[in-house]
């Protein structure tokens, strides 16, 4: 499968994955922010991440081209059976801010990034996110990984989306398309 190939079967699935939300989700009235740094994951979780597989479940966090420390981290959470992305990502300490109208589907800040005044260049210049869902260069993209697979696009959001003890899930930045997916 060429590049050009995959960034358009990403750009599709991400485009499927908002149409199937907006026909099931509800707009949030008010969305809270928090300007305040988040704390990074538990010294705990982050060094089981690092020392091997995970007989949980994997986070991985990868601000990609941002270069944002704040953002980034790994961690092994335990998990027994099922559990969703949203309460996996909330045992590894990783804080998401979704946007306006999917406050709890899409992660629009991860651990405060990017943050609102931060300028994210791009093709066509520099955009700031707003998390008012009218941002269409730059989002934090959603990935799973079975133990023994290849990494796929999430096809459901933070709030619905389940994973098994072994899995791999990942938030990866990408802006204009790019990475196209997370590293092996």
């Amino acid at each position: 499968m060429t590049l050009t190939t995959k960034r358009a079967a990403a750009s599709s699935l991400a485009a499927g994955l908002l149409l199937t939300l907006a026909a099931c989700s509800t707009p949030a009235a008010t969305q809270p922010s928090s300007s305040a740094p988040a704390s990074s994951a538990s010294a705990s979780a982050s060094a089981s991440a690092d020392a091997g597989p995970c007989a949980g479940v994997k986070v991985i966090v990868d601000s990609a081209s941002l270069n944002q420390a704040a953002a980034d981290t790994s961690a092994c959470v335990p998990a027994d059976g099922p559990a969703l992305a949203s309460d996996v990502l909330g045992k590894a300490d990783v804080k998401i801010e979704g946007t306006a109208k999917y406050p709890t589907s899409f992660a629009c800040r991860v651990n405060s990034v990017p943050a609102a005044d931060f300028d994210i260049k791009h093709k066509g210049g520099t955009i700031r996110e707003a998390c008012d869902d009218k941002n269409t260069v730059s989002y934090w993209a959603l990935w799973v990984k079975p133990a023994n697979g290849d990494w796929a696009y999430a096809q459901e959001g933070l709030d619905s989306l389940k994973l098994n003890p072994g899995e791999s899930l990942e938030l990866l930045y990408t802006v204009d398309g790019e990475p196209a997916a997370p590293a092996a």
